[in-house]
Protein backbone atom coordinates (compact mmCIF):
# COMPACT_ATOMS: atom_id res chain seq x y z
CA UNK A 1 0.00 0.00 0.00
CA UNK A 2 2.80 2.38 0.91
CA UNK A 3 4.57 1.72 -2.38
CA UNK A 4 1.46 2.56 -4.39
CA UNK A 5 0.95 5.84 -2.54
CA UNK A 6 4.63 6.76 -2.91
CA UNK A 7 4.52 6.18 -6.67
CA UNK A 8 1.37 8.30 -6.94
CA UNK A 9 2.88 11.11 -4.88
CA UNK A 10 6.06 11.13 -6.94
CA UNK A 11 3.98 11.22 -10.12
CA UNK A 12 1.97 14.19 -8.88
CA UNK A 13 5.13 16.11 -7.96
CA UNK A 14 6.65 15.40 -11.37
CA UNK A 15 3.37 16.35 -13.02
CA UNK A 16 3.35 19.75 -11.34
CA UNK A 17 6.81 20.34 -12.81
CA UNK A 18 5.53 19.46 -16.28
CA UNK A 19 2.63 21.87 -15.79
CA UNK A 20 5.03 24.67 -14.90
CA UNK A 21 7.10 23.89 -18.00
CA UNK A 22 4.04 23.81 -20.27
CA UNK A 23 2.33 26.91 -18.88
CA UNK A 24 4.22 29.38 -21.06
CA UNK A 25 3.79 27.19 -24.15
CA UNK A 26 0.03 27.04 -23.65
CA UNK A 27 -0.11 30.79 -23.04
CA UNK A 28 1.79 31.42 -26.28
CA UNK A 29 -0.68 29.33 -28.26
CA UNK A 30 -3.59 31.08 -26.58
CA UNK A 31 -2.17 34.48 -27.54
CA UNK A 32 -1.27 33.93 -31.20
CA UNK A 33 -2.88 30.59 -32.15
CA UNK A 34 0.58 29.56 -33.29
CA UNK A 35 2.82 26.82 -31.87
CA UNK A 36 6.25 28.12 -30.88
CA UNK A 37 8.76 25.32 -31.48
CA UNK A 38 11.57 27.55 -30.20
CA UNK A 39 10.02 27.60 -26.72
CA UNK A 40 12.34 24.93 -25.30
CA UNK A 41 15.42 26.43 -26.94
CA UNK A 42 14.50 29.82 -25.45
CA UNK A 43 14.49 28.31 -21.95
CA UNK A 44 17.72 26.43 -22.70
CA UNK A 45 19.67 29.47 -23.92
CA UNK A 46 18.44 31.53 -20.96
CA UNK A 47 19.57 28.75 -18.62
CA UNK A 48 22.98 28.67 -20.32
CA UNK A 49 23.30 32.42 -19.75
CA UNK A 50 22.65 31.86 -16.06
CA UNK A 51 25.10 28.94 -15.92
CA UNK A 52 27.74 31.06 -17.70
CA UNK A 53 27.36 33.84 -15.11
CA UNK A 54 27.59 31.26 -12.34
CA UNK A 55 30.71 29.58 -13.73
CA UNK A 56 32.61 32.63 -14.90
CA UNK A 57 31.73 35.27 -12.30
CA UNK A 58 30.40 33.15 -9.40
CA UNK A 59 27.18 35.17 -9.55
CA UNK A 60 24.84 34.75 -6.57
CA UNK A 61 21.73 32.65 -6.93
CA UNK A 62 19.34 35.60 -7.02
CA UNK A 63 21.29 37.21 -9.85
CA UNK A 64 21.34 33.96 -11.81
CA UNK A 65 17.57 33.59 -11.36
CA UNK A 66 16.96 37.17 -12.50
CA UNK A 67 19.28 36.81 -15.49
CA UNK A 68 17.54 33.60 -16.63
CA UNK A 69 14.09 35.22 -16.54
CA UNK A 70 15.26 38.43 -18.23
CA UNK A 71 17.22 36.51 -20.87
CA UNK A 72 14.22 34.29 -21.62
CA UNK A 73 12.03 37.37 -22.04
CA UNK A 74 14.47 39.08 -24.41
CA UNK A 75 15.05 35.91 -26.42
CA UNK A 76 11.30 35.43 -26.64
CA UNK A 77 10.88 38.94 -28.07
CA UNK A 78 13.54 38.07 -30.66
CA UNK A 79 11.69 34.88 -31.60
CA UNK A 80 8.37 36.70 -31.79
CA UNK A 81 9.80 39.38 -34.03
CA UNK A 82 11.33 36.86 -36.43
CA UNK A 83 8.56 34.26 -36.54
CA UNK A 84 5.26 35.65 -35.29
CA UNK A 85 5.24 39.43 -35.82
CA UNK A 86 2.90 39.18 -38.81
CA UNK A 87 0.48 37.07 -36.74
CA UNK A 88 -0.21 40.10 -34.56
CA UNK A 89 -1.51 42.12 -37.50
CA UNK A 90 -3.41 39.55 -39.57
CA UNK A 91 -6.68 39.36 -37.62
CA UNK A 92 -8.70 41.04 -40.34
CA UNK A 93 -6.71 39.59 -43.23
CA UNK A 94 -7.80 36.60 -45.32
CA UNK A 95 -6.12 33.25 -44.90
CA UNK A 96 -2.72 32.87 -46.47
CA UNK A 97 -2.00 30.68 -49.48
CA UNK A 98 -2.73 27.07 -48.50
CA UNK A 99 0.20 24.72 -47.95
CA UNK A 100 -0.84 21.05 -47.72
CA UNK A 101 -4.33 22.20 -46.83
CA UNK A 102 -3.22 24.48 -43.95
CA UNK A 103 -3.04 28.26 -43.72
CA UNK A 104 0.27 29.21 -45.30
CA UNK A 105 1.04 31.74 -42.58
CA UNK A 106 0.74 29.08 -39.89
CA UNK A 107 3.10 26.75 -41.76
CA UNK A 108 5.64 29.55 -42.28
CA UNK A 109 5.51 30.56 -38.61
CA UNK A 110 5.96 26.93 -37.52
CA UNK A 111 8.90 26.36 -39.87
CA UNK A 112 10.48 29.66 -38.85
CA UNK A 113 10.29 28.82 -35.16
CA UNK A 114 11.94 25.45 -35.90
CA UNK A 115 14.82 27.23 -37.67
CA UNK A 116 15.23 29.65 -34.76
CA UNK A 117 15.18 26.66 -32.39
CA UNK A 118 18.29 25.30 -34.12
CA UNK A 119 19.92 28.73 -34.01
CA UNK A 120 19.31 29.23 -30.28
CA UNK A 121 20.58 25.76 -29.39
CA UNK A 122 23.78 26.39 -31.33
CA UNK A 123 24.29 29.72 -29.56
CA UNK A 124 23.92 27.96 -26.21
CA UNK A 125 26.45 25.28 -27.15
CA UNK A 126 28.89 27.95 -28.37
CA UNK A 127 28.51 29.78 -25.07
CA UNK A 128 29.30 26.68 -22.99
CA UNK A 129 30.79 23.95 -25.21
CA UNK A 130 30.91 21.27 -22.48
CA UNK A 131 28.08 18.75 -22.48
CA UNK A 132 27.51 19.01 -18.72
CA UNK A 133 27.56 22.43 -17.05
CA UNK A 134 27.08 23.28 -13.40
CA UNK A 135 24.02 25.31 -12.37
CA UNK A 136 23.37 26.89 -8.95
CA UNK A 137 21.82 24.19 -6.81
CA UNK A 138 19.03 24.74 -4.30
CA UNK A 139 18.35 21.03 -3.82
CA UNK A 140 17.52 19.70 -0.38
CA UNK A 141 18.71 16.13 0.04
CA UNK A 142 16.91 15.42 3.30
CA UNK A 143 13.34 14.18 2.84
CA UNK A 144 10.31 14.70 5.00
CA UNK A 145 8.49 11.57 6.12
CA UNK A 146 4.71 11.52 6.43
CA UNK A 147 3.35 8.79 8.68
CA UNK A 148 -0.11 7.73 7.49
CA UNK A 149 -0.42 4.79 9.83
CA UNK A 150 -0.39 1.97 7.31
CA UNK A 151 2.25 3.66 5.17
CA UNK A 152 5.10 6.16 5.44
CA UNK A 153 5.65 8.54 2.53
CA UNK A 154 8.89 10.38 1.74
CA UNK A 155 8.77 13.79 0.07
CA UNK A 156 11.59 16.20 -0.63
CA UNK A 157 10.71 19.74 0.48
CA UNK A 158 12.30 21.32 -2.60
CA UNK A 159 10.14 19.24 -4.94
CA UNK A 160 7.07 20.08 -2.87
CA UNK A 161 7.93 23.78 -3.09
CA UNK A 162 8.30 23.49 -6.86
CA UNK A 163 4.88 21.85 -7.11
CA UNK A 164 3.32 24.61 -5.00
CA UNK A 165 4.96 27.20 -7.26
CA UNK A 166 3.44 25.55 -10.33
CA UNK A 167 -0.05 25.41 -8.80
CA UNK A 168 0.16 29.00 -7.54
CA UNK A 169 1.34 30.41 -10.87
CA UNK A 170 -1.25 28.46 -12.86
CA UNK A 171 -4.25 29.31 -10.70
CA UNK A 172 -3.05 32.88 -10.15
CA UNK A 173 -2.67 33.47 -13.88
CA UNK A 174 -6.11 31.97 -14.55
CA UNK A 175 -7.69 34.21 -11.92
CA UNK A 176 -5.90 37.27 -13.31
CA UNK A 177 -7.20 36.55 -16.80
CA UNK A 178 -10.77 36.16 -15.54
CA UNK A 179 -11.07 38.88 -12.90
CA UNK A 180 -8.92 41.84 -13.97
CA UNK A 181 -9.49 44.37 -16.70
CA UNK A 182 -6.04 43.75 -18.20
CA UNK A 183 -6.65 39.99 -18.25
CA UNK A 184 -10.02 40.42 -19.90
CA UNK A 185 -8.45 42.70 -22.51
CA UNK A 186 -5.84 40.06 -23.28
CA UNK A 187 -8.52 37.37 -23.66
CA UNK A 188 -10.57 39.58 -25.95
CA UNK A 189 -7.50 40.28 -28.10
CA UNK A 190 -6.65 36.57 -28.24
CA UNK A 191 -10.17 35.26 -28.96
CA UNK A 192 -11.64 38.01 -31.14
CA UNK A 193 -8.79 40.04 -32.60
CA UNK A 194 -10.78 41.85 -35.27
CA UNK A 195 -13.57 42.87 -32.89
CA UNK A 196 -11.07 43.84 -30.18
CA UNK A 197 -9.29 46.09 -32.68
CA UNK A 198 -12.59 47.73 -33.61
CA UNK A 199 -13.32 48.73 -30.00
CA UNK A 200 -9.89 50.29 -29.62
CA UNK A 201 -7.90 47.63 -27.79
CA UNK A 202 -4.15 47.63 -28.66
CA UNK A 203 -4.25 44.08 -30.02
CA UNK A 204 -0.67 43.95 -31.32
CA UNK A 205 0.77 45.27 -28.06
CA UNK A 206 -1.33 42.91 -25.94
CA UNK A 207 -0.23 39.90 -27.95
CA UNK A 208 3.41 40.95 -27.81
CA UNK A 209 3.17 41.35 -24.03
CA UNK A 210 1.48 37.95 -23.79
CA UNK A 211 4.25 36.33 -25.79
CA UNK A 212 6.93 38.00 -23.66
CA UNK A 213 5.16 36.93 -20.46
CA UNK A 214 4.99 33.34 -21.71
CA UNK A 215 8.74 33.34 -22.40
CA UNK A 216 9.39 34.85 -18.97
CA UNK A 217 7.45 31.91 -17.53
CA UNK A 218 9.76 29.58 -19.45
CA UNK A 219 12.68 31.28 -17.69
CA UNK A 220 11.02 30.79 -14.30
CA UNK A 221 10.44 27.12 -15.10
CA UNK A 222 14.00 26.65 -16.35
CA UNK A 223 15.56 28.09 -13.20
CA UNK A 224 13.17 26.23 -10.89
CA UNK A 225 13.85 22.85 -12.53
CA UNK A 226 17.61 23.24 -12.99
CA UNK A 227 18.17 24.60 -9.48
CA UNK A 228 17.04 21.20 -8.21
CA UNK A 229 19.20 19.28 -10.69
CA UNK A 230 22.31 21.44 -10.26
CA UNK A 231 23.33 21.01 -13.91
CA UNK A 232 22.24 21.82 -17.46
CA UNK A 233 22.89 19.94 -20.72
CA UNK A 234 22.08 20.61 -24.40
CA UNK A 235 19.15 18.18 -24.11
CA UNK A 236 17.31 20.51 -21.75
CA UNK A 237 15.61 22.46 -24.55
CA UNK A 238 14.15 19.33 -26.12
CA UNK A 239 12.99 18.13 -22.70
CA UNK A 240 11.20 21.42 -22.01
CA UNK A 241 9.46 21.44 -25.39
CA UNK A 242 8.44 17.79 -25.32
CA UNK A 243 7.16 17.59 -21.73
CA UNK A 244 5.52 21.00 -21.92
CA UNK A 245 3.83 20.20 -25.23
CA UNK A 246 2.41 16.89 -24.01
CA UNK A 247 1.11 18.49 -20.80
CA UNK A 248 -0.42 21.41 -22.71
CA UNK A 249 -2.05 19.15 -25.30
CA UNK A 250 -3.52 16.88 -22.66
CA UNK A 251 -5.18 19.85 -21.00
CA UNK A 252 -6.00 21.69 -24.23
CA UNK A 253 -3.55 24.04 -25.93
CA UNK A 254 -4.36 27.57 -24.81
CA UNK A 255 -6.04 26.50 -21.57
CA UNK A 256 -4.31 27.84 -18.45
CA UNK A 257 -5.97 25.52 -15.95
CA UNK A 258 -5.90 22.66 -18.43
CA UNK A 259 -2.12 22.54 -18.53
CA UNK A 260 -2.09 21.87 -14.78
CA UNK A 261 -4.35 18.83 -15.14
CA UNK A 262 -2.47 17.71 -18.23
CA UNK A 263 0.83 17.86 -16.37
CA UNK A 264 -0.54 15.87 -13.44
CA UNK A 265 -1.89 13.19 -15.77
CA UNK A 266 1.45 12.97 -17.56
CA UNK A 267 3.33 12.70 -14.28
CA UNK A 268 1.08 9.91 -13.00
CA UNK A 269 1.31 7.95 -16.25
CA UNK A 270 5.11 8.21 -16.27
CA UNK A 271 5.44 7.25 -12.61
CA UNK A 272 3.30 4.14 -12.94
CA UNK A 273 4.90 3.17 -16.25
CA UNK A 274 8.35 3.35 -14.68
CA UNK A 275 7.20 1.28 -11.71
CA UNK A 276 5.87 -1.43 -14.00
CA UNK A 277 8.26 -1.39 -16.97
CA UNK A 278 11.33 0.60 -15.96
CA UNK A 279 12.88 3.70 -17.50
CA UNK A 280 12.29 2.59 -21.11
CA UNK A 281 8.64 1.91 -20.32
CA UNK A 282 8.37 5.42 -18.91
CA UNK A 283 9.52 6.99 -22.16
CA UNK A 284 7.35 4.65 -24.22
CA UNK A 285 4.30 5.61 -22.15
CA UNK A 286 4.98 9.30 -22.74
CA UNK A 287 5.17 8.87 -26.51
CA UNK A 288 2.11 6.63 -26.47
CA UNK A 289 0.21 9.28 -24.54
CA UNK A 290 1.23 11.94 -27.07
CA UNK A 291 0.11 9.71 -29.93
CA UNK A 292 -3.22 9.09 -28.20
CA UNK A 293 -3.79 12.82 -27.79
CA UNK A 294 -3.01 13.45 -31.46
CA UNK A 295 -5.18 10.58 -32.67
CA UNK A 296 -8.13 11.13 -30.36
CA UNK A 297 -10.97 13.01 -32.12
CA UNK A 298 -11.24 16.02 -29.86
CA UNK A 299 -10.73 19.74 -30.27
CA UNK A 300 -7.47 19.92 -28.34
CA UNK A 301 -6.36 22.92 -30.38
CA UNK A 302 -9.21 25.10 -29.17
CA UNK A 303 -8.57 24.66 -25.49
CA UNK A 304 -9.67 27.92 -23.92
CA UNK A 305 -10.91 27.99 -20.36
CA UNK A 306 -14.65 27.59 -20.72
CA UNK A 307 -16.35 30.03 -18.36
CA UNK A 308 -19.45 32.15 -18.47
CA UNK A 309 -17.20 35.13 -18.99
CA UNK A 310 -16.16 33.96 -22.44
CA UNK A 311 -17.68 35.85 -25.37
CA UNK A 312 -19.75 33.75 -27.77
CA UNK A 313 -17.30 32.52 -30.39
CA UNK A 314 -17.92 33.86 -33.85
CA UNK A 315 -20.79 36.14 -32.78
CA UNK A 316 -18.98 39.20 -31.47
CA UNK A 317 -19.35 42.31 -33.57
CA UNK A 318 -18.26 45.73 -32.36
CA UNK A 319 -21.41 46.43 -30.36
CA UNK A 320 -21.45 42.93 -28.90
CA UNK A 321 -17.83 43.07 -27.77
CA UNK A 322 -18.40 46.51 -26.22
CA UNK A 323 -21.34 45.13 -24.24
CA UNK A 324 -19.37 42.06 -23.15
CA UNK A 325 -16.34 44.18 -22.23
CA UNK A 326 -18.42 46.58 -20.18
CA UNK A 327 -20.17 43.76 -18.34
CA UNK A 328 -16.94 41.90 -17.55
CA UNK A 329 -15.06 45.02 -16.43
CA UNK A 330 -17.60 45.45 -13.66
CA UNK A 331 -17.16 41.91 -12.29
CA UNK A 332 -15.42 41.60 -8.91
Amino acid sequence: MGGLLQITLDGLLDGATYALVGLGLSLTFGSLRRLNLAYGATAMLAAYVGAWLHLRYQAPVWLVALSVVVAATLIGCYVERLCFATSRDDAAQPRGAPIAGADGREVVALASSFAVWMQLEQLAVNLLPRHLNAFPSLAVERSWFLNLGAAELAVRPDRLLLALLAVTLTLGLAAWMERTRAGLAWRAAADQRAAAHLVGLPVARLQLLGFAAACALSGVAAFAVLSLDGQVTPMFGMWVLFKGLVAAMLGGLGSVRGVLWGGLVLGLVEAWAQAWWGAQGREFATYALLFAVLAWPRRWGAGQDSTEADPPAGTMDRAGLKAWWGAQAGRP
